[in-house]
Order: C-alpha cells, then structure tokens, then sequence
C-alpha cells in the first residue's frame, strides 16, 4: 500500500483554514497530514502541528522557499513547530547541520527544482543521481520528488529511476490529481504521495466536502 500525505494546501501555500480541518479528519484514518512554510507564520505552523499531534497525526512540513536563506528560516521554524518530517527544500548543506539530534527525518528535493510552485528540471538519470548522492549524506532519511512538476519526463521512468537510486522513501510531491496518478506511482514504488490542491478544489470523488475526498484517496491507496 502506498502511503497518503494530506496537504493543507493550496496552489504550494497552507491554507488559511488549515486548523479548522484537523479534528474533522481524525476519525477517517489518515496517518500523515502536512502543510507548507508559505502562507503560515512560524506561530501558525506550530499551531497547526500541536492540533494534528494531538489529533494523532504525524506531521509533515514542506520547504518551498525559493531562497537559502528563506530555507534556513523554514527549517527552524519546523523545528520550534515540532513537525516530525520536513519535506523539499534544495540546501541540505545548510539545513542539515540544523537537524542534528533533532529526530526529524529529512527529504530535500531531488534534481533542479526552481519557482514557486515548485518546477522540477533535469533528465532522469540526473535526477536519480541527485536523489542517490543525497540519501547516500548522513541525516538525509529520503527525498521529495517533484514527479508530475516535470515539464516531460515519462513519470513512472522517473519514479522507477529514483526509486532505485534511493536509499531511503521517495515521496511524490505536487500535481496529483487522479487514481491513475497514484497507481502509477505506487507501480513505480514510491512510498507516498502528496495531495492537497486537488482537495481543495473539489477535483477527487466526495467532493466538495474534504473529508469525503480524503476517504476517497485512501481508499484508492490502500487498493494499490
């Protein structure tokens, strides 16, 4: 079964009713429920992070800062919030010496990932290379692959790739928005994926309301 990441996202920033979601979504099974540096305030994340603990969930924070420094913000406000995973972002030689003794496991970008929303750039084999020199660093736990933001690589050769140059999860970040989508993926033995967009939109079965769409999703991944 492939495992399903519940963004509280929209167009690559939290929403800003990300709070209001969470009690609602306890009882549906969800395991992994995330959200984003952009469009909340370290105050909002650590308020979005001590709910969805408390609801028992584990978090997931994803980087998309496009600057270095704007990075290293992030990840230390991950870190005050208490999130247990931080997703994305493309400096880990600034943020890792951060996360040392932290627990947070840590999955950067693989490949060239440029823009807000985040684009992924570069062929298949270099891309796999990026994910293998990074889960090949100490502190890296897996890595985030932008895999339908790439502009044309075949995306189950891309996955399939990475996948088999990793040592650790590769979790499938951005622009799913199907059932085909996540077989795919789960044919091609990422881990996870992450969907948070295509919710809010009402673009997946249940819709308009969220927690039918979230029921919808899982129900889809554990078929797989």
């Amino acid at each position: 079964m492939i495992n399903f990441v519940f963004m509280l996202t929209q167009h690559d920033a939290t929403v800003p009713d990300a709070v209001e979601h969470v009690a609602a979504l306890a009882p549906t099974g969800l395991r992994y429920l995330g959200f984003k540096d952009v469009g909340a305030t370290p105050a909002r994340q650590k308020e979005i992070n001590d709910a969805a603990h408390e609801a028992g969930f584990v978090t997931m924070l994803e980087v998309v800062s496009e600057s270095r420094e704007a990075e290293v913000r992030s990840v230390e406000a991950a870190l005050t919030a208490g999130v247990d995973w931080i997703l994305g972002g493309t400096n880990p030689d600034a943020t890792l010496p951060m996360l040392r003794g932290s627990g947070v496991k840590y999955c950067p970008f693989p490949g060239r990932v440029v823009g807000h929303p985040s684009v992924l750039h570069g062929t298949v084999e270099e891309i796999a290379h990026s994910a293998a020199t990074l889960t090949g660093t100490a502190g890296v736990h897996g890595v985030d692959l932008l895999a339908y933001r790439h502009a044309d690589a075949d995306v189950a050769a891309l996955t399939e790739a990475v996948v088999a140059a990793s040592s650790g999860p590769v979790i499938a970040a951005g622009s799913v928005t199907s059932a085909d989508q996540i077989r795919t993926l789960a044919r091609a033995g990422a881990w996870g994926f992450t969907i948070g967009s295509a919710i809010f939109a009402g673009e997946l079965s249940g819709a308009p309301d969220v927690v039918a769409q979230v029921r919808a999703v899982l129900a889809i991944a554990s078929e797989t």
